[in-house]
């Protein structure tokens, strides 16, 4: 189904009001793990597009050898170089836990890269985020990682994965998706196998899945309160049709990726208190975030395309973010709420 005003009207009760009422981290602390050798550019997107679209802190977990790049793009970026080739996960891991312990997501993928030791401790970021009951966002090799194994994310129902055209065709396959599935049932499908993850399928129009009924969904896993069981009965999708660019550069699913982390943020925010009537269940916040960063992100790619056509860069992008939010919820700003 596409986009309901009901839906829309729910995304809205996730934005930090811009009232004065709120300290410096309430309205979202992000963090995004990757950043290697060869690939600097994918994680600078995901964080600094977390911050313009109305994050309060954006983080970057990565290399030493990324680090130095990374932050000569922004000053605006928290960076820490702490995923050495040549430290061991033991001595890396308190390092991972008191950064973690100051966000309220985490995107692993951007520019993370293949190497084992950028996995292991993707892999170790992630199970520490789902001690602490963190919402996730993956993407990129991030998905190369669940694909190995898929035990990593399993059942944890506060997690959303982004795939693309070749990582959601490959994912399915490895998950055991039937290929002969229509197309518009296959996501829905993929979140069932992965017992309830939401599934934010990239395309000509984005579709935005869960589906966590299945015999794969453990509540037990999730790390989640009793108060959340909801998440077992969770199945809905959701299509974005909201016309993008026209052009598809490299880097454009690492804008989203921060778009839709940084409404996660806004959605643990809001569970915990900061603001809001606290009406929505936890179990709506991923679903809501994977719709509303696709039409910002959409929305964004169409402006910056308009403006710059044949060469749109994805870096053209960033300041649009904010024009591209007040478009898509202008009738919420004009109501005074923004």
């Amino acid at each position: 189904m596409p986009v309901s005003r009901a839906i829309l009207e729910q995304i809205k009760r996730l934005v930090p009001p811009l009232d004065g009422t709120l300290h410096k981290g309430q309205s979202g602390r992000v963090g995004v793990l990757g950043g290697a050798l060869d690939y600097t550019g994918a994680p600078y997107f995901a964080a600094i597009s977390a911050l313009r679209f109305g994050a309060d802190l954006s983080h970057v977990i990565c290399s030493p050898t990324a680090a130095g790049a990374i932050k000569s793009y922004s000053p605006d970026l928290i960076v820490h170089p702490i995923l050495n080739e040549n430290t061991s996960s033991d001595n890396v891991k308190p390092e991972l836990q008191s950064i973690l312990s100051r966000l309220h997501v985490l995107i692993v993928g951007p520019g993370l890269g293949r190497e084992l030791y950028m996995q292991t401790f993707a892999k170790m970021a992630v199970s520490i985020a789902r001690e602490r009951g963190m919402f996730i966002v993956l993407d990129a090799d991030g998905l190369y990682m669940i694909g190995q194994d898929a035990s990593i994310i399993q059942g944890y129902r506060r997690a959303v994965i982004t795939p693309n055209v070749v990582e959601f065709k490959r994912l399915s396959e490895q998950v055991g998706i039937d290929p002969s599935t229509p197309n518009g049932k296959r996501a829905s499908l993929v979140s069932r196998m992965l017992g309830g993850v939401t599934v934010l399928q990239k395309g000509a129009h984005d579709i935005i899945s869960t589906d966590s009924t299945g015999e794969e969904a453990d509540l037990s896993a999730s790390q989640l309160k009793d108060a959340d069981a909801e998440f077992e009965q969770a199945k809905e999708t959701v299509e974005v049709d909201i016309q993008g660019g026209l052009k598809r550069c490299g880097g454009q699913g690492d804008v989203l990726s921060g778009t839709v982390g940084t409404f996660m943020a806004w959605g643990k925010c809001y569970e915990d208190g900061a603001f809001g009537d606290h009406s929505l269940p936890a179990s709506r916040i991923p679903l809501l975030a994977a719709v509303g960063g696709s039409m910002v992100t959409r929305t964004a790619s169409r402006i910056a395309f308009a403006k710059n056509g044949r060469s749109l860069v994805t870096e053209d992008m960033l300041p649009e973010i904010g024009n591209a939010f007040t478009q898509v919820f202008d009738e919420y700003k004009s109501e005074g709420k923004l």
